[in-house]
């Protein structure tokens, strides 16, 4: 089991271009309909909670996952296996950019790779989506959270209390009302 951490995570973060949130179509791909080690559901906990964290994503949601899957030693595999394809392949870029940087074709290539890293930021943002129930009547709340972070240059922290203080608050709003209807 512990091979198969490590091995996956080094898998997963071998295609990490873009950052932690590039691989979170692999992660739902291998660790949740593959593996199965955590549900959609759980992994979307661990996603908000990694995010809210201080450190890297992938690092964050990849100790979570390990462990929850296989105590302190997995979460030190999966961390590891998800640091070290980025650390190799940032020492080798540091040891042969200085030659290849001036070549057309190296230059195309890295053009031709961000928009590829915004789709695979965008693809799992629909799938979260759907599971964390956003609809017609929500879909103001992630809207307007962007674009006050976005836009207006809010700080993300205070849009995620907010938006956490107005869930509450609406949760407490909606339950009240159904104690009185029950009533």
């Amino acid at each position: 089991m512990y091979f198969d951490l490590i091995s996956t995570f080094f898998r997963i973060g071998l295609f990490t271009i873009g950052g932690g949130y590039a691989m979170i179509p692999l992660i739902q791909q291998k660790v949740v309909e593959e593996k199965r080690w955590v549900s959609e559901a759980e992994l979307m906990d661990l996603m908000a909670v990694a995010q809210s964290c201080p450190g890297i994503f992938a690092i964050n949601i990849s100790i979570f996952i390990g462990y929850k899957t296989r105590g302190v030693r997995g979460a030190i595999l999966c961390a590891l296996g998800t640091a070290l394809p980025s650390f190799i392949i940032i020492l080798l870029i540091a040891l042969l950019f200085q030659h290849f940087r001036e070549y057309t074709v190296v230059e195309r290539m890295f053009r031709g790779i961000r928009p590829a890293v915004v789709a695979l930021i965008a693809a799992p943002v629909f799938k979260m989506a759907k599971t964390a129930k956003v609809n017609r009547y929500t879909i103001w709340i992630p809207i307007a959270s962007a674009l006050l972070i976005w836009l207006l240059g809010f700080n993300p922290v205070y849009v995620i209390i907010l938006a956490g203080a107005g869930g509450y608050a609406w949760g407490r709003m909606r339950h009240e009302g159904k104690e009185e209807e029950a009533k």
